[in-house]
């Protein structure tokens, strides 16, 4: 079952828990159960990046973890938010209030993820983000119940739109999804292009969500001259921006810069159509024989799909909670985020998405970031074989100096 607009509007009874691990007992008492609540879209432009696949990606942590020798009873529930923020921070509330959440992860939509922000400061609990990309979450809007997982906006403007200014890519133009994370895309990426002796010749921004034809706001794009087209925005957006440029024939005289694209969106668009196309992820699931243990793990789950790096990231944030959790014990996991939160921070990470890592003091997971070239169709050698790895760009590169993201938790 899944929480939507409907279903609070209509007053629904409490959603029954989700994912249940076979150590669980449905009449367990709450104080004894870790309840993980995997918020996210399961229904509009970025369900495919994450969504239900998200949730699999949870569950397989809870079984990874080991915390059933331990016996820790999980149990998992699953909320639509429709990129909705009031809907977000409705159903968080519900979840807390109600039914004893204590985790709420992923959150896709970066002005859903600022909600529930907010709402997981305000009752004590935690946020692990993964699908949201606002690097705000880690920088002005920073608090200690929060850890942003997987990716964040300055990582993609540092690593995409600075690959692209490299190659010779001085003059930029911006087609922006108009909400927070397209605004925050488009202001990482100015100021690297600038500081980096480019310039920004102007910007449009498309409604969000909901935007179908993109022809009006490649026309200006094609009129700005500049030598490339950025794309500040994701999933099915991105699929009809890069469809329609290429329709448009704007791919002739200019560059396009997808700032966000995920494996996914490579094979909704086939490689005919994004062959060339540099992008970065931190997950892939060909890097390595770890990424492809995870991958196999849940392949069955995504009925034959390869894990996002969104998806990967789920798997990794839950994974670490759990070990975080089982190491205080469930009552004193469950009276505090913001101490559990600390405890996660002082615990090194490691798994088979992201391999060894950290946390920051400012709630920024740090592991190694990638710039990958899409294949043409004659490199690939099989089904999701996509990338090719230009660059590997290491942990304490990859994400903003934390000296410069205005984090008021950051003590110098």
């Amino acid at each position: 079952m899944t929480i939507d607009r409907r279903s609070l509007l209509g007053g629904a009874a409490a959603l029954p828990a989700l994912g249940m691990m076979p150590w669980g007992s449905a009449r367990a008492q709450a104080n004894n159960v870790l309840k993980l609540g995997v918020l996210t879209d399961m229904s509009g432009t970025y369900r495919d990046g994450c969504g239900p696949g998200s949730v699999a990606a949870v569950r397989q942590a809870v079984q990874d973890s080991g915390v059933a020798g331990r016996n820790i009873q999980v149990e998992v529930l699953q909320g639509d938010h429709q990129n909705k923020p009031d809907v977000a921070s409705t159903i968080a509330r519900q979840w807390i209030d109600r039914d004893g959440v204590d985790v709420i992860i992923d959150v896709a939509t970066s002005s859903c993820a600022l909600a529930v922000h907010g709402v997981v400061k305000e009752k004590n609990k935690i946020m692990l983000n993964s699908t949201g990309a606002t690097a705000d979450l880690t920088g002005p809007a920073c608090h200690g119940n929060t850890i942003h997982w997987t990716y964040d906006t300055w990582m993609l403007a540092n690593s995409t739109g600075g690959a692209m200014v490299k190659a010779g890519g001085d003059t930029w133009f911006f087609i922006t999804a108009d909400y927070a994370f397209g605004h925050a895309l488009e202001r990482d990426t100015g100021d690297l292009v600038r500081k980096q002796g480019g310039r920004v010749l102007g910007s449009v921004r498309h409604p969000f969500p909901g935007t179908t034809d993109f022809s009006s706001f490649l026309l200006q794009a094609q009129q700005s001259r500049a030598k490339v087209v950025g794309l500040a925005n994701a999933g099915v957006d991105t699929i009809n921006s890069v469809k329609q440029a290429a329709e448009f024939g704007l791919t002739r005289r200019q560059k396009l810069a997808v700032l966000l694209m995920i494996v996914s969106d490579v094979h909704s668009l086939g490689l005919n159509t994004a062959q060339g196309l540099v992008l970065s992820e931190t997950y892939y699931w060909d890097l390595n024989d770890r990424t492809r243990n995870l991958a196999n793990k849940l392949k069955g789950p995504l009925n034959g799909a390869m894990p996002t790096m969104w998806q990967a990231g789920c798997y990794s944030a839950a994974l670490h909670y759990l070990k975080a959790a089982a190491d205080m014990g469930v009552a004193q996991a469950k009276a505090s985020g913001l101490e559990t939160v600390t405890r996660m921070k002082a615990m090194p990470t490691d798994d088979d998405a992201f391999g060894p890592g950290s946390i920051r003091q400012d709630g920024r997971k740090l592991h190694p970031s990638y710039l990958f070239e899409v294949k043409a169709p004659g490199e690939s050698k099989g089904p999701w074989d996509y990338y090719k790895l230009v660059r590997t760009v290491p942990a304490e590169e990859a994400f903003r100096p934390m000296a410069e993201g205005s984090c008021s938790l950051v003590r110098t």
